[in-house]
């Protein structure tokens, strides 16, 4: 390349030859290899040639030459930003993940938020930090960089200079040139040097018209492919923005081209953008975008190398009208497609933006060229994130830089040009601006623009140079050209007579208004830097408001009068004209008013607007219109304006625009009260309010009846609210003080006001009355500043959110009439003000608090109070309100009056206070008293208040009137002692004597509270008497129905009565307790009628819900495979792990089944009639409990405990027979090979060893009688109806535990229902322990109620089972712990979970008494000798799988002493080793081998307990049903019948036990499982926990922002998804990791739960911070998180993005809430109360 003399050529040449041979693969191109022949090809020989040596070398060594100051790390979208409220310059200055997590701003108050994409990390720019702009890693001068590398250019010398200024044009021309390269067919010649092949793409464009399913449909049909292919060629055009979706020759290209055009059209109406290019243009035009890249990573070694570039692309080409390259590039932005825009964005990201001088050339370039650029995105249609104009945040933010360009640039008038020229359509004949029809998008992309402005002037300046004054002026100019435009935009006319038929669209200006809120804010505060600017900035927008106003001044005149006073003004009508609620140039106006007010200017004013070119009413008159307009929409004048009206009203008021607006409205009138002559302002304010002829002497009393009778009702009501609409606004004029300017107040002042009226209204969380205070343009409230003056935070519990509830001391501080309160908010605020004064025993009186001094500017305002035509309206009120016959006024009314009245009061006093009396002209109380006329009755405003005070329908006013009649007093000593000293002292005098007056209604008060308080006694007392009284003579019969269960017991028990307090608590044995059963009498929910539960009786049902569980798993995750095809799985046997059980929680409702099949019919017929999405699955038998709505998919039928009772005299016969275990255990492998034997036909001692046979010779005589007749019973009989709902219940058990079609004859139906009961047991047994609770005290009703149901179905399921069956199950059962029962395929007695072989055991071995020729059950005797004999011998291989598969890694610290319990187990263990040849270490401590055994063995005991306890129905020990943990173990003990040291066992049957110990030991499956350590179930199993969560929730977003998905490379934005089980992240709501279940496509998240929880999951989604809880593969529900910011708050979707912290108490109720098995009932019921027509597709999550 040196040889030839201009480079730009040669490379050229180079790359014509190489890219089409390299990108020659458009459609399915092997991209490994294409990028490595572009790397030894191109990229290499071009880094040579630029280093002049080894590429590598040089870049390693530039690599460590010193920290960039600026991080630059451009977001991509969804990635987590942070911004300081403490230190950043304005909310767009925001840093990345790592900067942040090493900046001092971790400890501020700062923000997190989710970036859109396309912004920039600030870090290391001075300009947008006040403090701490650096983190540790962008730190200048940091240790690690030595001395002489600081000027980081050392390594960079000369010559690669040199060769990167003439390689870097080159290559950014190429880019340029191909990037915007327009034709289809060729290449520039340049390029063109080899044989032009005949290959062409058809390529299809993305764009934002068009959904996914469009465009996948078009292309199926047009091209005639698969789905699939279809799918992914529209993922990469929405990816990339552009796609090859066909290759060949132009004709076949062009024909698809029209084809796909064609099929889309049918959709929607903008075909889509498809053209065909030649393939050496593709493939040009990808590699310029790959050596973007590659100069995206050479710029990012050195800032010499950025600096090289930033003047490649800012020169401007010698002899061509062409802007510089980099302006090219923008200028052609809107035209390019995704991939390259994001390229080129990056391109500018990381060169410009790095180095400040570069950055401030390129923004000039931009601002050059700003109206184009803007007027193309806002007619393109990509997003705006990936538009060039998104940069404009970069740049006009930057303090330095905006003030450069006002100056320079006068970018002000460039952005307010730009956003005239782009809403000309909009415009209509008056040049006025009218949205109708407009377009949402469009709209939405001016905004943009109008956002520019926004970070243009968001940082004030400092320092004001000539010239900034005046660009800035010109500037503000033409922003008050748009506001021109908009000031009386959408004028609206009052319907008459008939409604309007389409309502106007109002939501755009609307909108536009409150995009423009804070920019208006600004200019005001920018003009108010100066007192000069200000003073020209208000003669200009004066000068634009009386333009505005030239038709209102050509109109005719009317003459008003009142009481001696006459006013001039022009004949308008807000009722019949044309009025519009868009007045941003008076707005504004006010706004600088009050500027200049603070600054004390006002006076200067004559020299800037002459007073005779003032014309105040001017100004007032349009704001009062649109008062006017607010008080007539309130009185329904406008009712038949439709709602856009009342929608423009809410917003004028509501808190996002009322500053702008509604605030502003109100000080203009302030305004004009302060320069009018107040008679005047009245009189105007009455004629605008078409209120002049309900003041007018007309309406006098003597005609009061014939006007009843010519004014209609409904006028009336009408006149009525319109009146007291302006009495409220003559309210705020004299007593809204609280605006910096109008009155002596501070910004905090203002701020604490508001907080203190919302807080009046109910305790608020902060979010809330975050949401009820203006934003500034930093979208800060300023609440945090002064929230805790005024108010206390009190936590929430484990729901709910934290509130603040305002401090006592704030609450004098209350004003009634506050001017933000709705209407709504005023009537509560009021309710809750009285109710609380009541409490307290005060007065109700809620008088005005004092206000706050005007400022100069406004001090005239006050002489409104005490003007005629202000005595004249209030006596005129007064006066129709004593009169009885008028209805011209309302409660509502007089409490204004009242309240100006007091205002006027208030300010009389303050007034006296300050000044001697002589001084003061305010002579309110003057008036007041003076009589209305010289008529005879006359009256004074005292006298009407004394009259007042009688009327019976305002005794609520009462309170009110006396404060009132007081004040005159007050006031009138003031008055009279005219010397200043002597008033302070009578002051406080008048002062006294309203306490005394206060203190005797006070006493009052309390008096009356007391007498009731006694007469409340006194009745309570007469109530308990009369109580006692009955109880004494209907004494027999209460005595009679306590005695009545005891009676039965003991009729059966007749002569076991003295013994039963011994073992009255004993489960298991010859020592049983007696079966405590209470005769039940259920409801029914649906008919409500009772019945008493009997066997004979039709069935009683609970809802019940039978789900699958992985609550108590050893193994999470692990797959289900590995427990075989669900056609062949065992469910006989449980393994240890216990990975997956069948839990069947109740809610405890009770209905008849006849009751129950009737509602589950009618919720089917219902179901298919309905059309939204079923929230229950109607095929698997689902439906909603009737009465709570949990959801239940079936029903367990109730059955009565059958009491068995033990003879005494049986007794000891049966005991004679099976007195030990030994005889028993013979007796029962007798039995059972006899019965093998029948089953099996063949010789029944084939199966046994010598040993046996002897035991059956010394057996044979007593088997028989073992099985005697007269000691067993018949077999119970169920009637019908109780047998079909066992059989119904136990086939949908067997049917979602085994995930099979319903099958009742299925041999494995009796094994589910063992092993629901087992499971359920055990997670409600581990629930309790969790909880700490004790085991039987602490049940919940539909837990107990649930078990018990569930016991007594075991019993009788067996019953309508074939009894060869059961007896087939229960032999493999015993084989397990009788290993002479030679069975096939017995697991080893590790690999099983013993609880469920023990509740098998017993559920089925009454079946051993059942013969072919009689149907009996065992006698009570013979069952109690069962069970025990059973549970021990289960027990003791228990204690053996505990030590066998002891933890050895013990903790030797603790040394115990030998206790007899710890000699016992060290002999056994010794003796076990023998027969384990070894594998079972000796050497453990005996102590250490008790605690662990004592630990291990008592889950399996409290679970024993329980089944026994629900089986039996024996009553448990006190220790069981208080929490004891100390005394459970032997209460325990003592129900099972067990001895406390369990070794005693193995000694009682050591004959019985040696052989069978020997038989388990030498098991080679248990031999071989003890030497695989790893996989063995320690006792007692861990329980399980939800996951251990960062404190800082800032952590788990840095995890997110790790997290790579593992199927897509590209850096697209992902949904990770944490979880809560077992902490996998995954990538949720993805193409890339969906999975196929069944045929159905299936989210991440719904394939985890499958393997995870069975299904049932809770997952956090990291990002969005949300609890999602799932089931099954369509159902889910959100779920409050458990993190909580410092308000108590969640924050869903960070969209506060206030700092969040793990509460513990909210994690553990999430915890309950799966270890209840309540998810399924969670999800149910926030389905049911959010019914959607289209839900979420939670199947894809």
């Amino acid at each position: 390349w040196d040889q030839q003399v201009d480079f730009y050529t040669a490379f050229l040449h180079h790359l014509a030859q190489l890219v089409p041979e390299i990108y020659f693969a458009e459609m399915d191109p092997d991209l490994e290899k294409q990028e490595e022949s572009v790397q030894m090809s191109i990229f290499t020989p071009l880094e040579w040639y630029l280093f002049g040596e080894d590429p590598d070398i040089c870049l390693e060594k530039l690599k460590h030459s010193g920290a960039f100051q600026l991080c630059g790390k451009v977001f991509k979208s969804g990635e987590t930003t942070y911004s300081c409220r403490d230190c950043a310059i304005d909310p767009t200055c925001v840093l990345c993940m790592d900067c942040f997590q090493n900046s001092v701003h971790k400890n501020h108050r700062y923000k997190m938020h989710t970036s859109t994409g396309g912004g920039f990390c600030d870090c290391g720019d001075t300009e947008a930090w006040k403090t701490g702009p650096f983190c540790v890693n962008h730190e200048p001068g940091r240790a690690d960089t030595t001395k002489e590398e600081e000027n980081s250019h050392c390594p960079l010398n000369e010559e690669v200079i040199a060769q990167a200024r003439k390689i870097f044009p080159s290559v950014i021309k190429y880019i340029v040139e191909m990037t915007i390269w327009e034709e289809e067919k060729e290449l520039p010649p340049e390029l063109q040097i080899r044989e032009k092949n005949e290959r062409y793409y058809c390529v299809l464009f993305n764009d934002e018209h068009h959904s996914y399913d469009h465009v996948i449909y078009s292309l199926q049909r047009a091209l005639d492919c698969e789905l699939a292919e279809a799918q992914l060629h529209t993922t990469a055009i929405d990816k990339e923005g552009r796609r090859a979706v066909k290759a060949g020759a132009y004709a076949t290209c062009q024909e698809a081209k029209e084809d796909i055009k064609s099929h889309s059209e049918n959709v929607s109406q903008h075909p889509l953008h498809v053209e065909v290019l030649h393939s050496d243009v593709m493939a040009h035009q990808r590699f310029a975008l790959r050596l973007g890249c590659w100069m995206n990573k050479v710029m990012s070694y050195s800032s010499d190398f950025r600096q090289v570039f930033c003047q490649a692309c800012l020169t401007e080409e010698p002899g061509s009208e062409n802007p510089c390259l980099i302006s090219r590039l923008m200028l052609w932005d809107a035209r390019l497609y995704k991939g390259a825009r994001k390229i080129l964005h990056e391109l500018i990201f990381s060169s410009f933006f790095m180095e400040m001088e570069y950055k401030k050339l390129f923004t000039m370039e931009f601002v050059k060229y700003y109206k184009q650029l803007q007027k193309e995105y806002i007619s393109d249609d990509h997003d705006r994130s990936i538009s060039v104009t998104a940069l404009s945040v970069q740049m006009f933010t930057v303090p330095t830089l905006a003030r450069h360009l006002i100056e320079e640039q006068n970018v002000i008038s460039v952005i307010t040009e730009t956003l005239l020229e782009v809403l000309p359509e909009y415009l209509d004949r008056n040049n006025k601006f009218n949205f109708q029809g407009y377009s949402q998008d469009k709209l939405g992309r001016v905004y943009a623009v109008i956002c520019d402005l926004k970070y243009i002037l968001i940082s004030k300046p400092t320092v004001w140079t000539e010239r900034l004054r005046m660009q800035f002026l010109e500037g503000f100019r033409s922003f008050l050209k748009i506001l021109t435009c908009m000031q009386g935009m959408e004028e609206i006319r009052r319907q008459v007579g008939q409604h309007i038929e389409v309502d106007p669209d109002w939501e755009a200006a609307i909108a536009i208004q409150m995009q423009l809120k804070n920019i208006l804010l600004m200019f005001q505060e920018w003009c108010a830097c100066d007192e000069e600017l200000l003073l020209v900035a208000y003669k200009e927008c004066h000068k634009a408001v009386i333009r505005c106003s030239s038709n209102f001044m050509s109109s005719s005149k009317t003459v008003v009068q009142l009481c001696g006073h006459t006013l001039g003004t022009k004949s308008y009508r807000v009722s019949e004209d044309l009025v519009s609620i868009h007045l941003p140039l008076s707005r504004t106006l006010a706004g600088l008013h009050v500027r200049l007010s603070r600054l004390g200017a006002v006076s200067r004013l004559h020299e800037f607007v002459p007073f005779e070119d003032f014309q105040v009413e001017v100004l007032v008159e349009y704001p009062l219109r649109c008062l006017v307009l607010v008080a007539q929409v309130v009185a329904e004048m406008w009712r038949r304006n439709g709602l856009s009206l009342i929608s423009q009203v809410f917003y004028y008021q509501d808190v996002k625009c009322r500053e702008e607006m509604y605030d502003k409205d109100i000080i203009m009138l302030q305004i004009g009260a302060s320069l009018m002559d107040p008679n005047m302002f009245l009189l105007l304010v009455l004629q605008r309010y078409e209120l002049v002829d309900a003041f007018n002497k007309i309406v006098s009393t003597k005609d009061q009846k014939l006007i009843n009778e010519i004014i209609p009702k409904d006028l009336i009501k009408q006149y009525n609210t319109l009146i007291e609409e302006m009495l409220q606004v003559l309210i705020y004029v004299v007593g809204e003080r609280y605006v910096p300017g109008v009155g002596n107040v501070t910004k905090e002042e203002v701020t604490m006001r508001e907080i203190i009226h919302l807080l009046c209204i109910e305790p608020m969380p902060h979010s809330a009355i975050a949401k009820n205070l203006p934003e500034n343009e930093n979208n800060e409230t300023g609440l945090e500043n002064v929230i805790n003056k005024v108010a206390t935070f009190k936590k929430p519990g484990v729901s709910g959110h934290g509130v603040y509830e305002l401090k006592d001391e704030s609450l004098k501080d209350f004003n009634m009439y506050f001017y933000h309160y709705s209407k709504t908010q005023h009537s509560k605020a009021e309710h809750m003000q009285k109710k609380r004064r009541k409490q307290e025993n005060k007065d109700e009186a809620l008088p005005p608090p004092p206000p706050p001094e005007f400022c100069p500017a406004f001090s005239k305002v006050v002489n409104l109070l005490n003007c005629d035509i202000m005595m004249y309206i209030l006596r005129t009120i007064f006066e129709r309100a004593v009169d009885t016959e008028s209805n011209l006024w309302t409660e509502g009314m007089l409490q204004m009056a009242f309240h100006i009245l007091a205002l006027g009061l208030l300010e009389e006093q303050q007034q006296l206070q300050k000044a001697p009396e002589e001084e003061v002209t305010f002579d309110f109380y003057h008036k007041a008293s003076r009589l209305g006329s010289s008529a005879m009755n006359a009256q004074n405003i005292q006298m009407l208040l004394e009259k007042l005070k009688g009327i019976p329908q305002l005794e609520g006013q009462k309170d009110m009137i006396t404060w009132i009649l007081q004040m005159f007093d007050t006031v009138k000593r003031l008055r009279e002692k005219s010397c200043l000293i002597v008033a302070t002292t009578s002051g406080s005098e008048s002062i006294k004597s309203d306490e005394i007056t206060h203190d005797k209604e006070k006493a009052e008060r309390k008096r009356k509270a007391e007498a009731a308080r006694l007469h409340r006694q006194k009745i309570m007392a007469q109530m308990s008497a009369l109580q006692k009284n009955f109880i004494e003579t209907h004494k027999l019969m209460y005595d009679n129905t306590s005695e009545m269960p005891g009676k039965e017991d003991s009729v059966m028990e007749e002569e076991s009565t003295p013994a039963v307090s011994d073992y009255y608590r004993i489960a298991l044995g010859p020592k049983r307790g007696p079966s405590v059963t209470e005769k039940e009498v259920l409801t029914c929910i649906l008919c409500q009628e009772e019945q008493e539960v009997k066997i004979e009786n039709n069935a009683m049902v609970l809802s019940a819900c039978v789900q699958k569980s992985t609550a108590l798993t050893q193994h999470r995750g692990k797959p289900i495979e590995l427990s075989g095809v669900p056609e062949t799985l065992d469910p006989l046997f449980m393994d240890p792990d216990l990975a997956y059980g069948t839990y069947t929680g109740s809610c405890g409702h009770v209905m008849h089944a006849v009751c129950w099949q009737k509602y589950f019919e009618a919720v089917q017929l219902s179901s298919q009639q309905r059309i939204h999405v079923d929230l229950f699955d109607l095929e698997s038998g689902e439906y909603l409990c009737p009465l709570c709505k949990s959801l239940c998919n079936t029903v367990i039928p109730v059955i009565p405990l059958q009491p068995q009772k033990i003879n005494r005299s049986l007794r000891k016969l049966e005991y004679s027979f099976i007195s030990h275990l030994k005889q028993w255990n013979s007796v029962i492998i007798i039995t059972v090979s006899l019965k093998i034997s029948t089953l099996l036909k063949c010789p029944h001692n084939t199966n046994h060893t010598h040993e046996d046979k002897d035991n059956i010779r010394h057996n044979a005589i007593k088997g028989p009688e073992f099985m005697r007749p007269q000691l067993n019973y018949p077999s119970i009989k169920y009637s019908n109806s109780i047998k079909e709902m066992v059989i119904l219940f136990a086939t949908t058990i067997y049917r979602i535990g085994l995930k099979m079609p319903p099958d009742e004859t299925d041999p494995r139906v009796p094994t589910m229902t063992w092993s629901t009961c087992a499971f359920t047991l055990q997670a409600i047994e581990n629930l309790l322990g969790d909880e700490g609770k004790p085991l039987f005290g602490a049940l919940q009703n539909r837990q107990h109620n649930g078990l018990k149901a569930l016991m007594q179905f075991a019993v009788a399921q067996r019953i309508t089972c074939p009894q060869v069956l059961i007896q087939k199950h229960l032999v493999r059962l015993l084989s397990v712990v009788l290993p002479n029962l030679k069975s096939e395929d017995t697991p080893c007695l590790l690999s099983i979970d013993l609880f469920h072989v023990l509740v098998g055991a017993v559920l089925a071995f009454p079946s051993l008494y059942w013969d072919d020729t009689v149907d009996l059950q065992p006698s009570s005797v013979s069952s109690s000798y069962n069970h025990l004999y059973l549970f021990h011998l289960i027990t003791m291989a228990h204690i053996l799988q505990i030590l066998l598969t002891i933890d050895r890694g013990l903790p030797l610290a603790q040394v115990q002493e030998d206790s007899e319990e710890a000699r016992s187990a060290s002999s056994f263990l010794e003796e076990v080793s023998r027969y384990t040849s070894g594998c079972t270490g000796c050497g453990v401590p005996g102590w250490y081998l008790w605690v662990s055994l004592k630990n291990g063995i008592t889950p399996y005991l409290r679970c024993a307990a329980l089944f026994f306890h629900y089986l039996l129905g024996v009553t448990p020990p006190e220790e069981l049903l208080t929490n004891s943990a100390e005394g459970e173990y032997n209460a325990l003990c003592s129900y099972l019948s067990l001895p406390t040291n369990l070794f005693l066992l193995f000694q009682e049957y050591w004959d019985t036990v040696r052989p069978l110990l020997q038989r388990w030991c030498s098991d080679p499956a248990l031999l071989n499982c003890l030497k695989q350590k790893s996989t063995v179930v320690r006792y007692p199993r861990q329980r399980n926990s939800l996951i251990e969560l960062p404190d800082d929730y800032s952590c788990l977003l840095n995890q997110a922002s790790h997290f790579r998905c593992p199927r897509s490379a590209d850096d697209e934005r992902k949904h990770p998804v944490l979880c809560l089980f077992c902490g996998a992240i995954l990538c949720s709501q993805n193409v890339c990791c969906q999975e196929i279940v069944n045929g159905e496509e299936v989210g991440a998240c719904i394939f985890h739960a499958l393997h995870c929880g069975a299904g049932v999951c809770i997952f956090l989604k990291i990002r969005e911070c949300r609890v999602v809880l799932v089931e099954g593969k369509a159902r889910g529900c959100a779920y409050p998180a458990p993190y909580l910011d410092e308000y108590g708050e969640t924050d869903p979707g960070l969209k506060r993005g206030n700092p969040l912290h793990l509460s513990r108490e909210r994690y553990r109720k999430l915890h309950l809430v799966w270890q209840q098995h309540c998810i399924i009932e969670e999800i149910a019921r926030s389905q049911e109360t959010n019914q959607m027509l289209f839900g979420f597709n939670w199947q894809l999550l």
